[in-house]
């Protein structure tokens, strides 16, 4: 689960990291009342959306696709300069290169006091799933793409593994801080602030912290100026509070249908639904469809206990993608009976007035049941005895279109 900067910064704020005073706004006039309480005469106008590169990123009128402006992080030096930022920001489309071509509304600004940078640095905490261990990662190429610096110079980003049976050791601090080249007062700066991250990393059950660009002003002080944090969903039973922060409007909407009604879900970019119970067998699924020269339109795994009612939830969530040209159900019944899905299927159809190629292959529990259910139904159902013979089915009924 990703949140917005802005309640990244006020994370950093409670765990006592350093952040300069900014305040959230949706409207125009909050943008400029809250430029009047910082009492900054420089800030920065930043869009407030779950993805990177926003400073680079292009703001499109949602409606006409006409360009508004360049960049969606501005800096204003005065009232008027902060009117126009917010009204060119809110309620456009930004696109940038981690939004893809559609980009992501932005409905919230930060508005943030100005800082004197000195030097602007790369900082990170991941999950290094092949180690098993939390990952830091910095680099003294910050306020830019880290993905054009990882590619053309990978020596400049410097890692260090941290064993949490030990934690974050000082020797380990002091390495970061050579790495980056940072005086004594830098040093010292960057010590506090690294063990106190790292500590909201862990305690929070944090997948990612990223700041790009930490920097170090003119006084030698380390600021976090960026706040990209992401955590854990298996985790967040522990946090009520920071699932509080959850911005539904910026998630994939089928996604968040498909969590409420306990369906595994992720939207792709094919034509050809998919329906499945199990994660492996949906894998599966998946490059079998492509084996076949068609193109999968989502990940769907239903679980082993779904019911009929989830079942219709299913197909409604796979038709909501207008891409779908075809559905493939693909069922080894184990605890699941194959026979309920079977009534589920026919009901979906029925419920949803189902006008594309549908191809059902069901095997184990009950699954003569079910197939003699789907068969003798009037409904245009196609059946399929082998995972192969199912995925070409589909394909061909499609066209072979991608």
């Amino acid at each position: 689960m990703n949140i917005h900067e802005y309640q990244g910064k006020q994370l950093f704020k409670m765990q006592g990291l350093p952040v300069q005073n900014g305040i959230h706004c949706k409207t125009i006039q909050e943008a400029v009342n809250a430029y009047e309480s910082l009492g900054s005469e420089i800030v920065a106008v930043k869009s407030q959306i779950h993805a990177g590169g926003r400073g680079k990123g292009t703001l499109y009128n949602p409606e006409t696709n006409e360009l508004v402006m360049e960049g969606g992080v501005k800096i204003a030096f005065n009232k008027e300069e902060v009117e126009k930022y917010a009204t060119s920001i809110l309620g456009n489309k930004l696109v940038t290169k981690q939004t893809g071509t559609n980009g992501k509304i932005v409905n919230n600004v930060y508005i943030e006091a100005g800082c004197s940078i000195a030097h602007e640095y790369y900082l990170a905490i991941l999950i290094d799933r092949e180690m098993k261990m939390p990952l830091i990662m910095a680099s003294i190429e910050g306020g830019m793409d880290i993905e054009e610096v990882a590619e053309n110079d990978p020596e400049a980003i410097h890692k260090i593994h941290v064993d949490l049976s030990k934690g974050l050791l000082d020797s380990q601090i002091n390495t970061l801080c050579n790495s980056l080249k940072l005086n004594e007062i830098a040093a010292k700066s960057f010590a506090e602030m690294i063990k106190g991250l790292f500590t909201l990393f862990v305690e929070k059950d944090c997948s990612m912290v990223e700041i790009n660009p930490l920097v170090r002003t003119t006084n030698d002080d380390m600021v976090l100026l960026d706040a990209k944090v992401g955590f854990d969903e298996n985790a967040l039973f522990r946090h009520r509070d920071i699932l509080d922060l959850r911005d539904l409007s910026e998630e994939e909407a089928t996604e968040v249908k498909a969590k409420d009604t306990g369906l595994s879900y992720v939207k792709l970019e094919g034509n050809i639904g998919c329906l499945v119970n199990g994660a492996g067998l949906a894998m599966a699924t998946m490059d079998v469809i492509k084996l076949y020269g068609g193109e999968p339109a989502n990940f769907l795994d239903v679980g082993g206990g779904a019911n009929e009612e989830q079942v219709k939830t299913a197909f409604s969530i796979i038709l909501d993608d207008p891409a779908v040209k075809g559905i493939l159900v693909n069922i080894f019944g184990g605890i699941m009976r194959c026979d309920i899905i079977a009534r589920g299927v026919i009901g979906a159809t029925q419920a949803l007035d189902l006008d594309v190629p549908l191809v059902v292959r069901l095997v184990g529990t009950n699954f003569e049941e079910g197939r003699k259910i789907l068969s003798e139904s009037d409904l245009n159902i196609h059946t399929a005895e082998t995972l192969a013979e199912g995925a070409q089915k589909i394909v061909s009924l499609i066209g072979g279109e991608k």
